[in-house]
């Protein structure tokens, strides 16, 4: 599907947002038994977790674990089959804090739109749809390019952009959003370690905002290495704590079977396996 098309989706998602209150004694996120059921079978059964604010967490899993899956249904573009999610205790679709950032293979980069453009798209649940935007909303947008470095990009065609620039400026998108939750699918898949150092520094800066960020990964050895917690998912959630804990061998093994291997290494166990860059259960947009 076209970016056009993507952000006609989005527009439509966030204009049916409501500026709920939020609880503060609830956490930012729970999720209560979800399953998410199709006629070709089950992707996501019985899943129950919360997050706190400022937390930065890992999913983890094989392909078609169900990561992209609950990404959406927390983001509230899908809904469950059964179970519930609250957004600092309320349901998802009365927030306009949730920032759903997809895979950047779901999207058509050669529609002729700029940089500041995709930024802008973060406004819409502020703005209304039909609204143009005021000097507040471009200087919201402008300095949401410049903490991801992109300030100088503005007026650039997205598909000028390298995959690193790209991730970043749908960081930048959900920055103009003013998101406090952050679901990003697969952000790291086909950078390199230098654009992976780069969104890595613009999540050190979200931490110090106290924005919430909840990655899907393939790279286990990142999971374990940059993040506060780790979530392992293979339809069921097998484990959510530290990593030492969630990726034990037991954990592991439950989640990838013969697809894992384990090497010893000085660190402890080093899992090799299952790198391939997109799952299966994702809907393409």
């Amino acid at each position: 599907m076209s970016l056009f098309k993507e952000f006609k989706k989005t527009s439509r998602h966030l204009q049916r947002q409501q500026h709920h209150a939020h609880d503060a004694d609830a956490p930012i996120l729970r999720a209560e038994n979800l399953s998410m059921r199709y006629e070709s079978g089950s992707a996501l059964e019985n899943a129950s977790f919360s997050l706190q604010e400022g937390e930065r967490i890992a999913i983890v899993g094989p392909n078609g674990a169900g990561k992209s899956t609950l990404l959406k249904i927390i983001a509230g573009v899908q809904m469950p089959t059964e179970g519930e999610i609250q957004i600092y205790g309320q349901k998802p679709r009365g927030h306009i804090c949730i920032a759903y950032l997809p895979q950047r293979s779901q999207v058509d980069w050669s529609f002729p739109v700029t940089v500041a453009d995709v930024a802008m798209m973060g406004r819409i649940g502020k703005l209304g749809l039909f609204r143009n935007p005021k000097s507040h909303d471009w200087d919201v947008v402008h300095q949401a390019l410049e903490v991801v470095k992109l300030g100088n990009f503005a007026k650039r065609q997205i598909d000028q952009l390298s995959g690193g620039q790209q991730q970043r400026m749908f960081i930048a998108r959900a920055l103009a959003q003013e998101a406090e939750l952050m679901l990003m699918d697969e952000p790291m898949t086909g950078l390199d370690v230098t654009s992976q150092e780069d969104i890595f520094g613009i999540l050190d800066e979200l931490r110090t905002r106290d924005v919430t960020v909840l990655i899907s990964l393939h790279d286990l050895k990142m999971a374990s290495e940059r993040f506060d917690r780790v979530m392992l998912l293979n339809k069921h959630l097998l484990a959510i704590g530290l990593a030492e804990e969630a990726l034990s061998p037991e954990h592991l093994l439950a989640a990838y079977g013969g697809t894992l291997q384990l090497i010893p290494t000085a660190e402890g166990m080093l899992p090799i396996g299952d790198t391939t860059c997109c799952e299966g259960d994702y809907e393409h947009v």
